[in-house]
């Protein structure tokens, strides 16, 4: 047996849970002052990881949005099973739709700009003759009417070199292409490996957690990853059907009231559509701009046409596609956008949304438990304490068992 000395040096050399987060504070710490002392070096090690993993990273998000639409032809066409037959239909009807897309859209698409390109000086001709006529017939000041239009004719020059000068140069770039097209398959062959093997990935993925964290956390990541992924992809898969939708609208619109290059603007306002808020005033811009070199009355039409198409998208289209899939109020959508565009770009613009309304949900739901603990509601008023589910059961007895 062994003495009691010997089980007082056991104890001392025992790791406390404290001792080990005091451990970990202080590798943290250390760990942070290396990465901040050597930040360049960190950076371009960081660049070249993900430029490495950019193709799998890349299968992800194909994965992540197709997994919808065979999800779908899994539970209503094949009865929840065959999950291997709906995949591969997935993948079937997303190369069709694109290969409908390149085969109709594009070519006229780049028949527009190209034709945009080649009668710029015409339309900025015309735009001229237009300014000068209503300056004499209204009586306007002529000089600041140049003024204007000589910076938008300078605003367009500028875009039609660039455009003009980015068409040549494409036949150089067919290394680059190359190689987008070999990382391209890596992220399509390796798509279709997560989508078929999704449920052995998350299997291994809860597993992981389930080991390397108390079970308190685990439930908690594994609670939170799933209201993330409901909401993210409620709203992104909502919000391509609605930008489809309203590129068709636009299309049909647009023909209808035989406006000029009418494919090419519905694939803008279609495109842009997909980011919340400030998508709608994105895609008018341009369109509005390339339809006034043409047309300026084809561009207020269009000014008139665009309100009323966002005004049905907000009010009417949009939902009844997305419902309230954040939860956010538009004030919230707005600082989401902002930040998130600030921070990340474009790709904020569009994640900002769904990521803030995943915090927004996180923070409500700590702030709720954190009043009923205290007993008082949100005013501050208390709050009666709900019945002990013993005692509830007791008070729903019959009477002939009391």
């Amino acid at each position: 047996m062994k003495s009691n000395g010997e089980h007082e040096k056991e104890r001392k050399w025992q790791v406390t849970q404290q001792v080990a987060s005091n451990l970990i504070v202080v590798a943290g710490g250390i760990v942070l002052y290396l990465i901040l002392n050597n930040l360049d070096v960190v950076k371009d090690v960081v660049g070249e990881l993900i430029g490495i993993l950019s193709p799998f990273m890349a299968g992800l998000v194909l994965a992540y949005l197709l997994d919808g639409l065979a999800r779908f032809f899994q539970q209503k066409l094949l009865g929840g099973r065959h999950r291997t037959f709906a995949v591969i239909l997935a993948y079937m009807v997303t190369l069709l739709l694109l290969g409908l897309l390149l085969r109709i859209v594009l070519p006229q698409v780049v028949q527009s700009i190209t034709v945009l390109v080649n009668r710029v000086p015409e339309y900025l001709r015309s735009l001229n003759t237009l300014v000068n006529d209503l300056s004499e017939q209204y009586g306007l000041d002529a000089k600041g009417l140049e003024a204007l239009v000589g910076s938008y004719q300078d605003l367009i020059r500028k875009a039609t070199d660039i455009v003009s000068n980015l068409l040549p140069q494409v036949v150089s770039y067919s290394a680059a292409i190359g190689s987008g097209v070999v990382s391209a398959l890596t992220a399509v062959i390796s798509s279709l490996y997560m989508m078929l093997s999704k449920e052995t990935l998350l299997r291994q993925i809860r597993k992981l957690i389930w080991a390397l964290m108390p079970e308190k956390a685990a439930r908690r990541t594994l609670d939170i990853c799933h209201k993330a992924n409901a909401i993210f992809s409620g709203f992104i898969n909502g919000k391509i059907i609605d930008s489809v939708i309203i590129g068709l609208l636009c299309y049909v619109g647009t023909s209808i009231l035989r406006m000029p290059f009418a494919v090419l603007i519905s694939v803008i306002v279609g495109v842009t559509n997909v980011i919340p808020f400030f998508g709608p005033f994105i895609g008018a811009i341009p369109s509005t701009m390339i339809l006034l070199i043409f047309s300026p009355l084809s561009a207020l039409e269009f000014v008139i046409f665009v309100l009323a198409l966002q005004q049905f998208d907000g009010n009417v289209l949009g939902p009844r596609i997305l419902g309230d899939s954040t939860g956010l109020s538009p004030l919230w959508v707005l600082v989401s956008i902002i930040v998130g565009s600030g921070l990340f770009g474009f790709a904020g613009m569009l994640v900002g949304v769904p990521t803030f309304a995943v915090l927004y949900t996180l923070l409500r739901e700590y702030l709720n438990d954190r009043l009923a603990q205290k007993g008082i509601d949100e005013a501050g008023n208390p709050v009666a304490a709900a019945p002990e589910p013993q005692a509830l059961a007791e008070n729903e007895k019959p009477c002939a068992e009391k």
